[in-house]
């Protein structure tokens, strides 16, 4: 009877302790970066940063030195995860993000791709490029918008019964051109 009762609580502690404490890679590298994601759209910069290689750590601080002043991110999604070596410690991460610039509020997105590699069962960021969208997200020098010289006055006309319809408004640059020269016969 004695042996029965001891024999429960540790067949419970079999059952619960064993499957919990194993993740496979896939997941680890996936709640890594969805980690390092979520606290660094809401500016958590430190706990993000402990989701980042030693090595790789200054260029994160310095890309993403913008963030929560400059540059505000609206979301993310991660669009895919790939492990790429059969030890399964190398990983790369598709990360999508909306994000705008406080001072245009104009939404930009961009993808980013992340090379993780598991480092005693933890998964760390070491390296991530641009692959797409726009430039901006990391601390890229954005080129100044030119003029397009084409802007159209933004007002409507005023109408008044009994008069003739006004003449279509013209843009700056048809205002600036010259008349044509009569024509001679």
């Amino acid at each position: 009877m004695r042996a029965q009762w001891l024999l429960v609580p540790s067949f419970a502690l079999f059952l619960f302790g064993c499957p919990v404490g194993h993740q496979s890679p896939r997941v680890r590298a996936q709640e890594a970066a969805s980690e390092l994601a979520v606290n660094s759209r809401f500016g958590r910069m430190e706990m993000a940063a402990e989701h980042v290689s030693a090595k790789a750590r200054e260029q994160f601080f310095e890309r993403r030195r913008a963030w929560g002043s400059k540059i505000r991110i609206a979301d993310y999604e991660i669009m895919g995860l790939k492990i790429v070596n059969k030890a399964e410690d190398d990983a790369e991460v598709y990360l999508k993000i909306a994000w705008y610039a406080v001072d245009s509020n104009d939404l930009h997105t961009t993808t980013l791709k992340q090379k993780w590699h598991d480092f005693k069962g933890t998964f760390q960021l070491v390296e991530e490029t641009r692959v797409d969208g726009a430039i901006g997200l990391l601390g890229e020098t954005v080129p100044a918008p030119q003029p397009s010289g084409t802007t159209r006055h933004a007002h409507f006309p005023t109408i008044r019964l009994g008069q003739p319809p006004p003449q279509q408004a013209k843009t700056d640059a048809e205002a600036e051109e010259p008349p044509p020269p009569p024509a001679q016969p």
